[in-house]
């Protein structure tokens, strides 16, 4: 079977895909965690993804993708990964990545800082050399730049996805899943021009198969609701609504209201006209994963998770009989551990741990419809 994992950081994104034949994708990678501090209940990201790596006897990872350049998606990334544009980067221990995904703007942005700005120069280095890289954009967004390395772009097309389309290198026949692109994106205007949307980060759909059932996962990386509006709209003008079906939903912004709307709202946020279409997506007994801090009971912080929000995916999780968890909640709040989702021929199911007690905290497989 296919394995999600997402981990408890803090308002922060890792997702660790493991499919049924054996390949290892990584979507994000944000090791917050303040060793000094006692107190810290995040997990030591680094520690846990070597020692996983170790048991399945590999030191490499098939996919690695930066969905932005934001601290908390990239966060202790140039101390972990083997990189090759510099020999600073490069060392036994360090993890190794067969293929780069990054949006364009990790091509192009200047200004970028520490963690952000050595991915982008391994971004850069790759795409250079024509290897190892997957770059997400209008192919014609990339072609100044190449033009400047003194690089066709034609020679580097086939590096380049563009979204609504299916990531090359993963298919259904192969390997139970395939990967579908909604960001970032452009629009084109009523007059004709086409508009980058730089700002949009990577979205994708996962379909994954087992036993003859798909099973969607949505990875939103920190999409607000004005760019989830042109998604919907853009997807369904092209008649590819099932593109936003989901069984398993990695929310964005670490529970935001923005991702829903302008308006937090008194004691729940209600979402735009294309973002309640959006939740309403949702499969019988789906999977609302929040990777962020407790949900507050007060308004005191400002920043995300907003309990507003949470109410208003509770709400959603509890009409499909589905779950909304938090990952630094998970098992419980005391000692957060992280969050499995096994993906079988009956749907997405959280696995099963025993915590403190003896209790057992669990979820029973999300039921097919119909």
């Amino acid at each position: 079977m296919h394995k999600l994992t997402f981990f408890p950081l803090g308002n922060a994104d890792t997702c660790r895909i493991v499919l049924d034949g054996g390949k290892h994708l990584l979507f994000d990678y944000a090791n917050c965690r303040d060793g000094t501090d006692k107190s810290d209940l995040r997990i030591d990201l680094a520690e846990r993804l070597r020692d996983e790596l170790a048991d399945a006897e590999r030191d490499y990872y098939d996919a690695v993708a930066f969905t932005h350049a934001d601290d908390d998606h990239i966060h202790g990334a140039s101390e972990f990964f083997y990189l090759e544009h510099a020999a600073k980067y490069q060392g036994d221990d360090r993890i190794k990545i067969n293929d780069l995904w990054v949006p364009a703007a990790f091509i192009l942005e200047e200004g970028l800082e520490n963690d952000a700005a050595v991915i982008r120069a391994e971004a850069r280095h790759r795409l250079k050399k024509g290897k190892g890289i997957r770059v997400f954009s209008r192919p014609e967004r990339l072609r100044d730049w190449l033009k400047g390395e003194g690089i066709r772009l034609e020679d580097r097309a086939h590096l380049i996805t563009n979204a609504g389309c299916i990531v090359p290198g993963f298919t259904t026949a192969c390997d139970d899943v395939e990967f579908f692109v909604h960001s970032p994106f452009s629009k084109t205007t009523d007059e004709g021009e086409v508009i980058d949307r730089n700002e949009c980060s990577l979205v994708v759909q996962a379909t994954f198969t087992e036993g003859g059932e798909q099973t969607r996962l949505l990875l939103a990386a920190d999409t607000v609701h004005e760019i989830w509006t042109d998604i919907v709209d853009i997807t369904r003008r092209k008649g590819n609504d099932d593109r936003l079906l989901w069984d398993v939903f990695k929310l964005p912004h670490h529970c935001s209201y923005l991702s829903l709307s302008d308006e937090r709202g008194k004691d729940e946020t209600k979402p735009v006209e294309k973002v309640k279409w959006l939740l309403d997506q949702g499969q019988e007994g789906g999977i609302m994963v929040s990777p962020s801090k407790p949900i507050p009971s007060d308004d005191k912080d400002p920043q995300p998770p907003h309990r507003q929000a949470a109410n208003c995916y509770r709400r959603r999780a509890s009409e499909i009989h589905g779950e909304f968890i938090v990952a630094m909640e998970h098992p419980k709040v005391s000692k957060p551990d992280e969050l499995v989702i096994e993906i079988t021929s009956l749907g997405a199911k959280l696995r099963k741990r025993i915590v403190a007690g003896g209790a057992v905290v669990a979820s029973v497989t999300a039921p097919r419809a119909g």
